[in-house]
C-alpha cells in the first residue's frame, strides 16, 4: 500500500509557522526547483561540485553507504561544507519493500551512520532505491528520522551517455515546485548540468535544496514527499 504522499506545495501551506528563515528563499513566491542527484558519490562528483560552486546552486545528495561515501569521504565532506544537503539513499541499493523491517532498517542506518561519522550530522531525508515505499518503509524510515523525497522529473540517466538527450529529458519535464532526479555516477550526466541550470535560470527559475523547497515546513520523518 502506497503512503500518502505531500507536494511541496501542500507542506508550505501546512506549515506551524509561515516565517521562512532569515536568508532563505521563500518558494511560495519564487518560482523554485530542486536539482538532486541519487546513488554517488562517484569519480565525477568533484566536477560536479565545481559547477555548482561557479553557478551558486545548491543541490541535494541522495548518497549510497557502501563503495560510495565510504570511498569517498572527503567528497562527502566538501558537500555539506559547501552548503549542499546530504541525504540518504541506503546501504547498497535493496529495493525496501522486498525487506522486512530489520532489512529497511540496516539499509538505512548504516548510510545514516557513515553519514554522521564524515559530517558529525545524519541525514534527515531519504529517497528508496526506484522510489519503491510502503507502510513498512515509512514506519522505519519514521523511527530513524527520515523523511521520504521522491522527485518529479528524471532524465532516465542510466539509460544514456548523452548531454543532450539528459538535458532535454529534464527541460521537458522541469515545472515549479519540482525535483530533478539526476545521477552524478553516470558518464552523461555532469556534463549535462550546466546546460540545464543555465537554461532553467532563463527561465526564471531559483535553485533550493529540498529542505528550503519544503520551508517553511519541516520535512516529517516517515512522511513522503513528491511533487
Amino acid at each position: 500500500m502506497w503512503p500518502q504522499r505531500i507536494s511541496p506545495s501542500e507542506a508550505r501551506a501546512n506549515a506551524h509557522s509561515k516565517a521562512v528563515p532569515a536568508g532563505q528563499v521563500d518558494c511560495r513566491r519564487a518560482k523554485c526547483i530542486a536539482l538532486t542527484f541519487d546513488a554517488g558519490p562517484g569519480e565525477d562528483t568533484p566536477r560536479l561540485l565545481d559547477i555548482l560552486k561557479e553557478e551558486k546552486v545548491r543541490a541535494t545528495f541522495f548518497l549510497l553507504g557502501r563503495n560510495h561515501v565510504l570511498r569517498y569521504p572527503g567528497t562527502v565532506r566538501r558537500m555539506a561544507a559547501e552548503g549542499h544537503e546530504v541525504a540518504n539513499h541506503t546501504w547498497s541499493h535493496r529495493i525496501l519493500t522486498d525487506q522486512g523491517a530489520d532489512g529497511i532498517r540496516a539499509e538505512l542506518s548504516g548510510t545514516q551512520d557513515a553519514v554522521e561519522r564524515i559530517t558529525g550530522r545524519k541525514p534527515t531525508l531519504m529517497r528508496p532505491p526506484q522510489g519503491r515505499t510502503n507502510d513498512e518503509v515509512s514506519r522505519v524510515s519514521k523511527e530513524l528520522g527520515l523523511a521520504q523525497v521522491l522527485w518529479s522529473a528524471t532524465a532516465k540517466d542510466y539509460s544514456t551517455t548523452d548531454p543532450a538527450l539528459i538535458t532535454r529529458r529534464i527541460l521537458d519535464a522541469a515545472g515549479r515546485d519540482g525535483i530533478i532526479l539526476l545521477h552524478d555516477i553516470y558518464k552523461g550526466t555532469v556534463p549535462a548540468v550546466p546546460g540545464i541550470v543555465k537554461e532553467l535560470k532563463n527561465r526564471g527559475y531559483t535553485f533550493v535544496t529540498v529542505p528550503q523547497l519544503l520551508a517553511p515546513a519541516v520535512a516529517e520523518p516517515g512522511k513522503v514527499y513528491k511533487p
